[in-house]
């Protein structure tokens, strides 16, 4: 059974960092894609950033120069650094991982890590 694992989660002050981490195991295959999404109080889910196995990148606007989203392959892991946070940055932050393995298509989520940014 595939589980995603996140943490790094917490509560800073604007203008700081943190640096979320995502463990993925028990999946039999290496994911296509991994992906960070955040949801805020009264919002939907959004996409952050989005990361290929061949290591592209994709941000969301609001997050462009500040955050970055990087893998390690052998470790099953992929990353979120977040830098000069501010108050819309504040939200649960998920993990979502997808791929195809025997022509099946899969997607795992974590159970999210709480983020909040006070100003």
């Amino acid at each position: 059974q595939v589980q995603l694992a996140e943490s790094g989660g917490g509560l800073v002050q604007a203008g700081e960092s943190l640096r979320l981490s995502c463990v993925s195991s028990g999946s039999r295959f290496s994911f296509d894609t991994m992906s960070w999404h955040r949801q805020a109080p009264g919002k939907q889910r959004e996409l952050v950033a989005w990361i290929s196995n061949g290591a592209n990148a994709m941000y969301v606007d609001s997050v462009k120069g500040r955050f970055t989203i990087s893998r390690d392959n052998p470790k099953n892991t992929v990353y979120l650094q977040m830098n000069s946070l501010n108050s819309e940055d504040t939200g649960v932050y998920y993990c979502n991982a997808a791929g195809t393995y025997a022509r099946r298509q899969y997607e795992y989520w974590g159970q999210g890590t709480q983020v909040t940014v006070s100003s």
